[in-house]
């Protein structure tokens, strides 16, 4: 497992896990004491989109969303942003994020990072083939006249 993963990877991956499987993880790791430089705090944001992906922007609407920001003891800064109202999934992603800046990085991929990754594949997989089976084949018979 020697994958490399960089920054914008793991903080997606950390924002749609699960929070009891994020939370199961980071819990087995032993993570470090760390302070405060942001608690976590719930507040919202404005979602825009474009019509086709290549249109002019527009305002979707809001989400709600949590963020929060720690100092390691080794002055290493993490920082969480998350969809909903979950102030612990935001805390274990700073936290997750802030030793993926330190030593701790091998450690904490092999163990977080990697079993992260593989629930979502497998909750992409299991999305594919459930779509799959709702296919419908279209076939057109030729009649024969010319």
């Amino acid at each position: 497992m020697n994958e490399q993963i960089d920054r914008k990877d793991w903080m997606g991956l950390l924002a749609k896990a699960p929070p009891q499987a994020l939370s199961a993880l980071v819990e087995g790791l032993d993570p470090p004491e760390f302070d405060w430089l942001r608690a976590p705090e719930i507040g919202s944001a404005m979602v825009r989109g474009r019509q086709g992906g290549e249109g002019v922007p527009f305002n979707l609407g809001e989400i709600t969303l949590t963020r929060c920001s720690l100092r390691l003891g080794d002055g290493t800064v993490g920082h969480a942003y998350v969809q909903g109202c979950d102030k612990a999934h935001a805390e274990h992603a700073a936290l997750v994020d802030a030793m993926m800046q330190t030593e701790m990085a091998p450690q904490v991929t092999a163990d977080v990072l990697m079993p992260l990754r593989q629930q979502a594949q497998a909750r992409l997989n299991a999305r594919a083939s459930k779509a799959a089976a709702t296919k419908v084949e279209f076939f057109t018979m030729v009649r024969g006249e010319d």
